[in-house]
């Protein structure tokens, strides 16, 4: 029987998720895209469950990005009213337990209910000390280095930052992350391996943990498992082995 105990491993403090396979999910059982998205957010409140009881710190999820406005009007329609009723049902208890809810990604280019809701559950829980849940929400990993930059130079037009002043330090400042460690472990569901456009510069180190398993069935065993096979890597930093 495979051991997931975790008893004496290095847990990450950082994990971010490529939660993919909502659609092939419902697919498989000849249902409605949709239908997987709401099974989909059950798995979160899963994993978040999960991420606590484990000790994880800062887990960052791929909720919706910048791409999927791509994606059919009434799929993306209806994925922003499942995120909307989502955070207004949820908000109460994540803020009972402690967690605080953050936001990566353009919250000016979503739809106001939705910007409203994700607003307040910032609000709501930014006391908290618990689990960081970061959604990244309307996000592109291109994009946030964009703006990150045309916010530096505008620093810079201003006379309040010098183009010498301009390190890793600084620039990892502007991004939506700013104040949060880089991931430790990237974890993509649904078998794909790309990384999607996701956490560009964040992930520059970041073990990757690819599983076949979709979405909306990944569950604290898969968790464990993919925090396990973390600990068999090495992690070198650009050094060399020790």
């Amino acid at each position: 029987m495979e051991d997931l105990s975790l008893e004496g491993l290095t847990i990450p403090q950082h994990v971010a998720i490529v939660m993919d396979g909502n659609g092939r999910w419902a697919q498989q059982r000849m249902l409605p895209r949709t239908a997987g998205h709401r099974k989909g957010i059950e798995t979160v409140r899963r994993v978040c469950d999960a991420a606590e009881a484990i000790g994880i710190k800062y887990l960052t999820i791929y909720a919706f990005s910048t791409e999927n406005w791509r994606r059919p009007p009434e799929e993306v329609n209806s994925l922003m009213e499942l995120i909307r009723r989502t955070i207004r049902r949820e908000v109460a208890e994540l803020d009972r337990r402690g967690v605080q809810v953050r936001v990566s990604g353009d919250l000016e280019g979503l739809p106001a209910g939705v910007r409203e809701a994700l607003e307040e559950g910032v609000a709501a829980t930014a006391h908290n000390k618990g689990l960081v849940l970061n959604l990244a929400i309307n996000y592109g990993g291109r994009l946030e280095i964009v703006r990150a930059a045309r916010r530096l130079a505008e620093r810079v037009a201003a006379g309040e930052l010098s183009p010498e002043e301009i390190d890793e330090a600084k620039f990892a400042g502007e991004l939506y992350t700013a104040g949060m460690p880089d991931p430790d472990l990237l974890i993509r569901t649904g078998g794909e391996q790309r990384v999607s456009n996701f956490l560009l510069w964040q992930i520059a180190y970041s073990e990757i943990y690819v599983t076949p398993v979709l979405w909306p069935d990944f569950g604290e065993e898969d968790l464990r498992r993919a925090i396990v096979e973390f600990n068999r890597r090495e992690r070198r930093f650009g050094g060399v082995p020790t």
